[in-house]
């Protein structure tokens, strides 16, 4: 990945995997639990045609609780808009006292897993910003789990280096091991390797209190596609996307028959292509 750009707090920071497109509409990306930013590398090359490609990245040292944690990623989307319209005022040479109205680009708004709870939160404060959504296997049902809340408890227990070891011995169940390269397979240890137990503890603690029931789902008329992996080891994630797509007032839902739930990183998944074929993308 290249350099990221300016951070605007210390929680989190956007990523920018490819040169700018600026002429193209922008792609938010929420990431799972490790919070690297760094796993939609598979999909990449498919989606740098249609679109500026930008992944936010969560600290490891951030225990923000999600409202925080949504107001920080919604500033920083509001920077990048900000920067994008100042590019584009500049480059039109508007006369003086003329300013540009409006956001200047189309915004999607993509979330896994964890990063599809965050992407909730985040539409749900902020939803001028985008005006497509994306959710793809989203964590949402983890509260509803007794063995989620038993692993949250026994995680924070755990002195960092063995939980370094039981995290890569999580990947088999969020992977379909025959659908996903190896090298993809060795970046997904290395990033759930890398997240402290301490922060993986908070995280699964903010999921644990996480309620889409609470949020205003259904005041928002974004179209919205669910993407749910139906064989997903870790959560019932059709069970969740249903249940989503009924409060949503205009949501898609698509099941990947053989996908898990790091469905992003399959090497048949092409997400640009599902995006076609729901109408996600411009002719």
């Amino acid at each position: 990945m290249t350099a990221p750009m300016s951070v605007a707090s210390s929680a989190v920071r956007l990523l920018i995997p490819r040169p700018e497109r600026p002429s193209q509409p922008l792609f938010i990306f929420l990431p799972g639990m490790d919070g690297s930013g760094t796993l939609l590398r598979s999909q990449l090359d498919r989606l740098v045609p249609w679109f500026d490609v930008r992944c936010v990245a969560i600290s490891n040292q951030d225990n923000t609780d999600w409202e925080s944690l949504a107001r920080q990623v919604s500033a920083l989307i509001e920077s990048a808009l900000a920067a994008d319209s100042a590019k584009n005022s500049a480059h039109q040479n508007l006369a003086k006292g003329e300013a540009s109205q409006g956001r200047c680009r189309t915004v999607y708004l993509c979330g896994e897993s964890f990063g599809g709870c965050l992407a909730m939160q985040v539409l749900s404060l902020s939803p001028h910003l985008f005006d497509r959504v994306i959710l793809v296997n989203p964590a949402s049902s983890f509260r509803r789990l007794p063995w989620m809340q038993l692993g949250s408890m026994l995680t924070r227990q755990l002195p960092d280096l063995a939980y370094r070891y039981s995290a890569r011995g999580l990947v088999p169940f969020l992977i379909e091991a025959n659908r996903v390269p190896k090298r993809d397979r060795i970046a997904l240890e290395k990033a759930m390797g890398s997240v402290p137990v301490k922060t993986a503890a908070w995280r699964m603690l903010l999921l644990s209190r996480f309620e889409a029931e609470r949020l205003p789902l259904e005041h928002l008329s974004h179209p919205v596609l669910l993407i749910a992996g139906r064989q997903d080891k870790l959560l019932p994630s059709i069970r969740e996307a249903r249940s989503l797509q009924h409060r949503f007032p205009n949501a898609h839902l698509t099941v990947l028959p053989n996908s898990g739930h790091a469905c992003l990183l399959e090497w048949d998944v092409n997400l640009s292509k599902i995006l076609r074929q729901h109408g996600f993308l411009a002719p």
